[in-house]
């Protein structure tokens, strides 16, 4: 299992940003705390989807703050980024790792506790458990699980996935990130609450400080 650091997991989608440049961006997103980016773009061509991801590569270079990109191995790979996050229909994580290798990180969504259960074999480096609260950002045909729903479903990934860090995903923002993080998660992945915000960076210091402190209250920092 590679380490993993969840506190704070930026997403970064064309469709959520107010038609602003990617790449910088994501460094004002790293600048305020954010500790994992991923790249989500569900609507761009191949060739367009792997020279973008080149280019938040390279810009996080010497930042030390991997970046994944969503669904898409053959993209992670041509663009030489650190991994890979897998939805339940996308590829399966071990067809992953055969291919990006050991060394790359491996993230999965879970749902349901069904999915949590099965994570005992799966090679994953992290679960993100949702989504918890309603969300614009991805279209959800199941109702949120809410914060019990998160709980129940993360104790079962971390008994299933060798303890693998969990993440909540969904609908989280600073009125409810110390919530989340108060019922056991490791961190937020956060799209809108940061990437749509007039001041990227703000937003994220806002919640990275949240998140920081609510670990700490909670004896996990």
């Amino acid at each position: 299992m590679n380490p993993v650091d969840l506190r704070l997991y930026g997403i970064v989608d064309p469709t959520r940003t107010r038609g602003r440049d990617l790449v910088p961006l994501t460094l004002a997103a790293v600048a305020g705390g954010c500790t994992l980016i991923q790249y989500r773009d569900k609507h761009a061509d191949t060739r367009a989807f792997v020279e973008q991801a080149r280019a938040i590569k390279a810009g996080l270079e010497g930042t030390r703050v991997p970046l994944l990109v969503n669904d898409r191995v053959d993209v992670a790979l041509a663009a030489g980024a650190d991994g890979v996050h897998l939805g339940q229909e996308d590829m399966h994580p071990a067809d992953a790792r055969r291919l990006l290798g050991p060394e790359a990180i491996i993230g999965i969504t879970v749902k349901t506790p069904a999915q949590a259960d099965g994570l005992y074999r799966m090679p994953a480096d992290y679960a993100c458990i949702g989504g918890v609260f309603a969300t614009e950002s991805k279209l959800n045909p199941e109702p949120p699980i809410g914060l019990d729903g998160f709980s129940r479903i993360a104790f079962r990934a971390r008994l299933a996935g060798g303890n693998i860090p969990v993440g909540a995903i969904a609908g989280i923002d600073h009125t409810n990130a110390a919530s989340v993080i108060a019922m056991g998660a490791d961190g937020i992945a956060v799209i809108s609450a940061i990437f749509a915000a007039e001041n990227v960076e703000a937003a994220a210091r806002h919640l990275r400080t949240t998140i920081d402190g609510t670990l700490a209250a909670r004896g996990a920092a």
